[in-house]
Parts: C-alpha cells; structure tokens; sequence
C-alpha cells in the first residue's frame, strides 16, 4: 500500500468511528497563545498590548521559575504572556493561525494524548495583524488541546475521575481530525 492509501484508510476508518458514536469525535477544548519575551519590562508590556489585540482577551503574565544569570532573569520575574481561548474564539483564532503558517503542520508536533503545537516567527503574518512601529514584531507559540465529550468527569470538583486511555484522543486520531475538520496537510502522517 502507499503512503496516500494508507492516509485515506486511517481517515474513513476514524470519520465512521466518530460517525457511529458522537462521544468519540473530537474537538477543540482550547488554544493557548504564549509569548516568550525573556524579559519584563517594556517589551512585555507592548508584547501584552498585542497579545491583546491579537486574542480579543487580556492575557496573563507568566513568572520565571528559575534565576539565569546568563540571561539576567531572576526567579518570580514575569517573562512572558499567555491567554487562554476556548469555543468560538479558539476557533476563529485557529483559523488564522493555521493560514498563517500555510495550513502545513509536521507529524511530530502532534504529542500521544492529541494536543499540538506550532510557532509563528512573527505576529504580522496572521491575517489582519498590521505592523505598529511602536510595539514590533513578536513571535508566538500556539499549542492547541484536543478532546472528546465526558473530559468533564477529571476536572469537576465532586466524584472526579481518571479518562481511560481508551476514551483519549490519539496522535493518529488528531491528525486525522486537523486534516477532516480544518483543512490542514499533516506532512509526514502515514
């Protein structure tokens, strides 16, 4: 069998799966965005502000969790901004993301629990983010979690529970589902 048969073979496998079961489809719990500027002060603040601008939501700070003498960072110094987007806004933001980076991802950047990430070298090659002189030009990281319906059972309060492995979104199933529901070519899947 070739590379591409076996690719199409792995997705009608896993599009009836899904077909014949909703609870095992799926979907996108969330993106994080975070920007790693490796120093506070006014570069993480103008980093803030796009960020801002960028997601629609006010990020948060993220702290050193170690002293660098190299790098003149000390522990609890805040060095980069992250925000969290989860439903339509996760959605909106992904679709930029990926048309940014050419809706190409490597295999390898797909984890064994269906989360993945990618890098934007610069900010300004998402769709509608124009230049401004007085902020700069940043890169980001995008990691995107995958899940299906029932994830609530590990994370409420009252009789929490463990997802069993079988319930978890797999690195095949994730690339399947990033090449199904958003168009994305997964180089080196098959």
């Amino acid at each position: 069998m070739s590379a591409t048969e076996v690719v199409e073979e792995k997705i009608k496998e896993f599009t009836s799966r899904w077909a014949s079961n909703k609870m095992l489809e799926p979907r996108v719990a969330k993106v994080v965005i975070n920007m790693g500027v490796g120093a506070s002060g006014e570069r993480l603040e103008k980093a803030a502000k796009l960020l801002e601008q960028l997601a629609g939501q006010k990020p948060s700070l993220r702290r050193a969790k170690r002293t660098i003498k190299e790098f003149n960072i000390k522990k609890g110094e805040p060095i980069a901004v992250a925000v969290t987007l989860r439903g339509s806004r996760a959605l909106e933001f992904l679709d930029k993301a990926l048309t940014a980076i050419g809706r190409r991802i490597k295999y390898s950047s797909f984890d064994d629990y269906g989360n993945v990430s990618f890098g934007i070298k610069e900010h300004i090659v998402l769709p509608g983010a124009k230049y401004d002189p007085d902020i700069g030009i940043f890169g980001m990281d995008v990691t995107v979690k995958l899940e299906r319906p029932g994830y609530r059972v590990m994370r409420r309060r009252r009789c929490r529970s463990s997802i069993p492995r079988r319930h978890r979104v797999s690195r095949e199933e994730a690339a399947v589902f990033f090449m199904t529901k958003l168009g994305v070519k997964v180089v080196g899947f098959g």
